[in-house]
């Protein structure tokens, strides 16, 4: 398939290089890595492998950088925030034609994701100037306790692949906004988004070396030998559980502040009482948003035996009309998945599912010929034992189980080591309320199919990670608290 005249303007405006301390250079060692479409699995671009050399190159300028970067009036601060955020919204087709070809998703699933990650900016550039401290009396009265709020320090940030600039926006914007200086390594799969986000904040008037970017497709290397570096004082990590066991324990070697957004398992609940058509809405939303491929995706849909059938009858009906093909063509709603081994994985949990059991109510397969494509899926009266209810799909399956009492259904929602997000769906406000408290996830969207918003806390519990982003508690990760005693 021929890239469109379009496409071609977007990745050529893509900037090359790492961009380490304000300039935009070749790796250390000369080496770069392609960039596919997984529309087609053609490759669209060429970047700088990274090295390890590289990387401890970005944290010597974030190191030099710090002081001066803290020191910046937080309002200055917010200010290039507010700038960053202007032109992300200025240069939204440009960034959704990059993200759509090297990522996948939909072009008007990649619009939203600009709007959303652009966000961040907008929010953080407010609570910049919001930071507080404290003045007390000492209980016994003769001295005053004064505590301040400091920025962290040089930021290490690994981000996925799926939302490949909001996952940079969620941790840049309060990053910068507390005073921290950042290296990020952007995911292999979809280096081209950052890239392009770098040059908005270097043209926002970001002084060098308080952000840097380092591209590789050998992560562990590169990366390796900064998690010892006295110098590196932050930790923040999107990506699945697995890996993020591992480096949890390497950040233990330099006692690093920890944020972690891992791996979901998203329980969706429908109770009989629930508005039906609402319910098959937010379920279409809360699973074929980004092609499924989000740790917030909808995992297993637990409906009450009453309204199950139908339920899955209605959500069959929607995901079997829809429309799957290259993201930047006009009324697609389903693009390809992002690799050969996602597809894989997925229907190898669909076809588990179907050998012990379930029943394909549509979809159920690979889609051949170019590309990563996957049909929209949903199955019907599928076994307690199938892979899929206990492990992520990150693909567009939607597995449908009856319950038939509400202490059923949260025990089940809550038989995951994962506690990510939770959806529901009921009329009850008391079973509400009680559902609500006894589900063991860090969100819940509740008669709603969409949780993220930049004003809230994103984060989740157990094997879901640690640490917040967004909202009032987004910025607290990228501060520390100083108290100082003072004798009158």
């Amino acid at each position: 398939m021929v890239i469109t005249k379009d496409e071609r303007a977007a990745l050529e405006a893509v900037p090359e290089g790492l961009f380490i301390d304000g300039q935009w250079r070749e790796s250390a060692s000369g080496a770069s890595f392609a960039v596919e479409d997984p529309s087609t699995g053609e490759s669209v671009a060429e970047v700088s492998d990274g090295t390890a050399q590289d990387a401890q190159d970005a944290l010597a300028a974030a190191h030099r950088a710090g002081p001066a970067w803290a020191a910046t009036p937080p309002r200055a601060r917010g200010e290039i925030l507010r700038r960053a955020y202007e032109a992300l919204v200025a240069r939204t087709e440009e960034l959704a034609l990059v993200m759509t070809v090297e990522m996948g998703k939909p072009l008007d699933h990649s619009r939203s994701e600009i709007a959303y990650a652009a966000e961040f900016f907008r929010w953080f550039s407010e609570e910049a100037v919001r930071v507080r401290g404290d003045w007390l009396v000492a209980p016994d009265g003769k001295g005053r306790l004064l505590t301040m709020r400091q920025p962290v320090g040089p930021c290490l940030f690994i981000t996925p692949w799926n939302f490949p600039i909001a996952m940079g926006t969620r941790k840049i914007g309060p990053a910068l906004a507390a005073g921290c200086t950042v290296v990020i390594k952007p995911a292999a799969l979809t280096p081209l988004s950052m890239l392009s986000l770098a040059r908005i904040l270097e043209e926002a008037g970001l002084p060098a070396g308080v952000l840097n970017v380092v591209t590789t497709s050998r992560s562990g290397d590169t990366l390796e030998p900064l998690y010892g570096d006295r110098r590196l004082r932050k930790l923040s990590f999107t990506g699945s559980t697995e890996v993020g066991r591992n480096l949890y324990a390497r950040a233990a070697e330099g006692v690093l502040r920890i944020s972690m957004e891992l791996g979901g398992n998203a329980p969706f609940l429908v109770f009989a009482d629930a508005d039906l058509d609402a319910a098959v809405d937010g379920a279409v939303l809360a699973k074929m948003r980004n092609v499924g491929e989000a740790c917030t995706a909808a995992n297993r849909f637990h409906v009450e035996a009453a309204v199950a059938p139908e339920f899955a009858r209605r959500l069959a009906e929607r995901l079997g009309a829809m429309r799957v093909g290259r993201g930047t063509e006009p009324g697609v709603e389903v693009g390809p998945l992002v690799d050969g081994t996602t597809r894989d994985k997925v229907d190898e949990l669909v076809g588990d599912a179907v050998g012990r059991g379930a029943e394909v109510l549509t979809g159920g397969r690979a889609i051949t010929g170019p590309g990563h494509f996957y049909q929209p899926t949903v199955l019907g009266s599928v076994p307690p034992g199938a892979r899929l209810l206990s492990e992520e799909i990150f693909g567009p399956i939607a597995p449908v189980v009856a319950f038939d009492t509400e202490e059923e259904a949260l025990q089940t929602a809550n038989d995951t080591e994962f506690g990510l997000v939770a959806y529901v769906y009921t009329s009850d406000l008391r079973r509400a309320i009680r559902v609500v408290e006894g589900l063991e996830t860090g969100m819940v969207g509740l008669n709603r199919g969409l949780v993220s918003n930049p004003a809230a806390p994103f984060g989740g519990v157990k094997a879901s990670g640690i640490g917040r982003e967004g909202g009032r508690e987004g910025i607290e990760e990228y501060l520390e608290t100083k108290y100082v005693a003072i004798d009158i």
